[in-house]
């Protein structure tokens, strides 16, 4: 619904935009300079101020009426969920939304199809307030526009304000979120912390929490939530794959950038960039049926002892994916490197083998380390590749044939399926989020000291 509405919206605001440039030059007539702006402003101001107020609606509608319905639907039943804890009622709810909106065949318990039934209704009478509301604001908000639409009319002036606010609006919600996002994670990881000691955790070398039991009731073994091992195998799955991503990178851009002509460069930069394009569930299944049979047998002809999911495998097909990561952000910056600096080069005498070497490389190194570093944290949060080629065993080794796992691995393992936020099974999530957006965020600052270093001296 929300997609069909706002697909409506877009197009009115087309035809909104077509109507304002016709009335503007229809008031104008032959005096086409009597306009204080031009006619596209004009039009950019009935479309604005006709979906913008349809389209406020729509996003809030769309943000509270959820929550509204569920405690609207909720207090209704309250005297049959009377003795329900939070986690049950949040099954109830997905419950009777899976029948009210997905038509779930599987549940026959009375109260929830009583419940879906209430929850169908009052959806669509929520739906059709919306519309009813979207529709009163967006044909007043025609007529204030279309009324005020005149030669003299500044539409320009309007129109940048509104498109100012929008940019500010914007920075903030990034701000915001990333705030969210950081108190959410830091919120979380210290009730993680109050159960199990930072020292134990950090420094820890075994990691069993699926030994843990969820619930009293349950049995369960003694959990370990030794950090170490995961630190171990998403480093070593992070440096096997950026040796192989790189060099051939680097290379690659080197190679489009100032050897290969103008034809091998219109077919081979799309085409190296079609990588970024696979999904990596697609690159899972490469490293998991050809890379890794391949590694595991060529290692056994040598008389070595190759697990059949390893570190190598997944690192090697993890480095294939992120090439394009590396190569065309570095043939980018290697191509903003002055010409000037390649002609002076070459007048004194240097091959043109030198010129890269010393000249264009060195002035390339901000953007070619941010495009290392962007590389490294790509590695360092994939998750699919790891799983179906390393595994999920937290194995303290650096030996890159045997299977290891990742820090993003264990943290979706952690939260896969109905989990309750109280246990230091599920919160360990939490405490891996926090360190691994630590290492990440002293990564890029690293990043950020050598790139500021060497930009001065090439300005």
């Amino acid at each position: 619904m929300f997609l069909t509405l706002f697909g409506i919206l877009v197009a009115i605001a087309i035809a909104c935009h077509l109507a304002g440039r016709r009335r503007s030059i229809a008031l104008a007539g032959s005096n086409y300079a009597a306009l204080h702006s031009l006619p596209g402003y004009y039009g950019a101001w009935l479309a604005i101020m006709t979906v913008g107020p349809a389209l406020i609606v729509l996003v809030v509608w769309s943000i509270a009426a959820p929550n509204v319905l569920r405690a609207m639907v909720l207090s209704q039943f309250s005297a049959q969920l009377a003795t329900s804890s939070i986690a049950q009622l949040d099954g109830f709810w997905r419950d009777i939304q899976a029948i009210a909106f997905g038509g779930t065949a599987g549940i026959r318990d009375a109260v929830r199809m009583d419940a879906a039934a209430v929850l169908s209704s009052r959806a669509a009478t929520s739906t059709t307030m919306m519309i009813a509301l979207m529709a009163a604001v967006g044909v007043a908000g025609f007529v204030y526009a279309w009324n005020a639409i005149a030669p003299a009319f500044r539409a320009r002036h309007r129109v940048e304000s509104v498109v100012k606010v929008l940019l500010a609006v914007s920075a903030t919600i990034a701000i915001l979120t990333t705030i969210g996002i950081v108190v959410s994670l830091i919120a979380e990881s210290m009730r993680f912390f109050s159960m199990v000691s930072p020292i134990d955790f950090l420094f820890g070398l075994t990691w069993t929490p699926q030994q843990m039991a969820f619930r009293a009731d349950q049995v369960g073994g003694t959990a370990a939530f030794g950090f170490i091992p995961l630190l171990t195998g998403t480093l070593l799955i992070t440096f096997i794959a950026m040796v192989v991503a790189a060099p051939l990178g680097i290379m690659a851009a080197v190679y489009l950038s100032d050897y290969a002509t103008p034809q091998v460069r219109a077919v081979g930069k799309p085409v190296l960039e079609i990588l970024a394009g696979i999904p990596t569930v697609v690159y899972g299944f490469f490293a998991a049926l050809t890379v890794a049979p391949f590694i595991r047998n060529s290692g056994h002809a040598f008389g070595l002892d190759v697990s059949s999911e390893s570190a190598l495998a997944a690192g090697v097909v993890m480095g294939i994916m992120i090439v394009p990561f590396v190569s065309s952000l570095s043939d980018d910056v290697i191509n903003a490197v002055p010409q000037s600096l390649r002609d002076g080069s070459a007048g004194l005498g240097a091959t043109k083998s030198e010129t890269i070497r010393k000249v264009v490389l060195p002035a390339a190194l901000p953007g070619i380390v941010s495009a290392l570093v962007l590389a490294v944290s790509r590695a360092m949060g994939e998750t699919m590749i790891v799983v179906m080629a390393a595994g999920l065993a937290a194995n303290l080794t650096l030996n890159p044939l045997e299977a290891v796992t990742t820090i993003t691995v264990q943290i979706g393992t952690l939260l896969t399926g109905d989990q309750e936020f109280d246990s230091p099974k599920t919160l360990a999530a939490f405490g891996l989020g926090l360190v691994l957006f630590v290492i990440t965020l002293s990564l890029n600052l690293v990043a950020l000291r050598v790139v500021n270093k060497y930009r001065e001296q090439y300005d």
